[in-house]
């Protein structure tokens, strides 16, 4: 089986050819991804209508590209996967659309996929050591998802069986990471640029808040920190001017903010393994690719006993190659999407409904 997927939720545009080999397992024969950051930047932050735009401009370029370096044709794959949300309504119809007129016109079928899906299903995919066999279907665990609009934990017990364990109750991860940048007039987007300053920064030095770390529950909170940073910035310079911020201080700030975040995220995923018993960990998204975070959980799940699934570094931000895993899942199941399929700017995943 061949799949293709389109992903074009927010400012990536996306386009991957996966096979289904002989053991069962996918191999990625194509996976490209064209970024809209630096057109975003200057804006600091995504602006729908031109990222739909672009979209609409580089998709049929990357789709040829994608069935060359696949060496395939239209008419060779088996089944056509692209994102159906959450994510920004004009760019996701950019790639819904594409999807559903490139299965009508092969006469193939079409799976609607949610984009959270994809990025919990992505650590399987990429053939880390402590996952299951590559390719296969996920087994029991706890999944943590946090990227720029979600930070979710659940309880995973096969495709499509997912209950919620907790969730943001305002901002996501991904979110404050990019907010705090924003009020320190860093470039966009703003994770990577507070990562790689943190680096070189006393996490100690300022006492930020860990909103929601001792609640007797798996929800998070993050708009507390950022309020905290909104305050503080005022005492440090004139006005709260982050240009006046000498470098030291800039690089402790920014790693006071990760240190809470992780410290957050790595105290409720402790909390979630507990109560389950679950003995493996799946951490995916945007902010999966964090470093201290990585190295906070792996710290964790060594000492518990517990093993740890990571996605390759490709393959945390948005891309295609884990929207065509999901479609690829889903046709095995033979679970279909009607070409009537709308898309959603927010919806649930399957079977998430019901909370712990």
């Amino acid at each position: 089986m061949r799949v293709l997927g389109i992903e074009s939720s927010c400012d990536e545009t996306a386009v991957a050819v996966l096979e289904e080999d002989s053991g069962g397992g996918a191999r990625i024969l194509s996976s490209l991804v064209s970024s809209q950051i630096p057109l975003h930047r200057q804006y600091g932050g995504v602006i729908p209508e031109l990222a739909s735009r672009n979209h609409s401009g580089r998709l049929p370029s990357l789709l040829r590209e994608a069935l060359q370096t696949a060496q395939c044709d239209c008419d060779q794959i088996d089944a056509f996967a692209a994102t159906g949300g959450p994510g920004l309504v004009a760019a996701l119809l950019v790639g819904h659309t594409t999807g559903k007129a490139l299965a009508l016109a092969a006469g193939k079928p079409f799976v609607s996929v949610n984009h959270l899906e994809g990025h919990l299903l992505s650590p399987f995919l990429s053939g880390h050591s402590d996952t299951p066999e590559n390719g296969q279907l996920p087994p029991p665990h706890i999944a943590l998802i946090v990227s720029g609009g979600h930070s979710l934990l659940l309880d995973v017990e096969g495709l499509g069986k997912y209950r919620l364990l907790g969730r943001s109750r305002d901002d996501a991860a991904g979110e404050a990471f990019d907010k705090v940048a924003r009020m320190l007039d860093l470039p966009y987007p703003g994770g990577p640029q507070i990562d790689e300053r943190a680096e070189r920064g006393d996490a100690a030095r300022f006492a930020l808040p860990r909103p929601m770390l001792y609640e007797n529950n798996l929800d998070f909170s993050f708009s507390g920190l950022k309020t905290a940073v909104l305050h503080l910035l005022p005492r440090l310079t004139p006005n709260g001017d982050p240009h006046e911020l000498d470098e030291q201080s800039m690089c402790d700030l920014c790693a006071g903010v990760r240190a809470a975040i992780v410290d957050v995220l790595v105290q409720k995923a402790k909390r979630a393994l507990k109560l389950s018993g679950k003995k493996l960990l799946s951490v995916s998204g945007g902010v999966s690719c964090n470093a201290a975070l990585r190295d906070a959980l792996a710290d964790v799940c060594a000492r518990r006993g517990v093993a740890l699934s990571l996605p390759t570094p490709e393959l945390t931000t948005d891309n295609a190659s884990m929207i065509a895993f999901a479609g690829m899942l889903h046709a095995r199941a033979g679970q279909f999407s009607s070409l009537e399929t709308p898309v959603e700017p927010n919806p649930q995943l399957a079977g998430y409904a019901t909370r712990s």
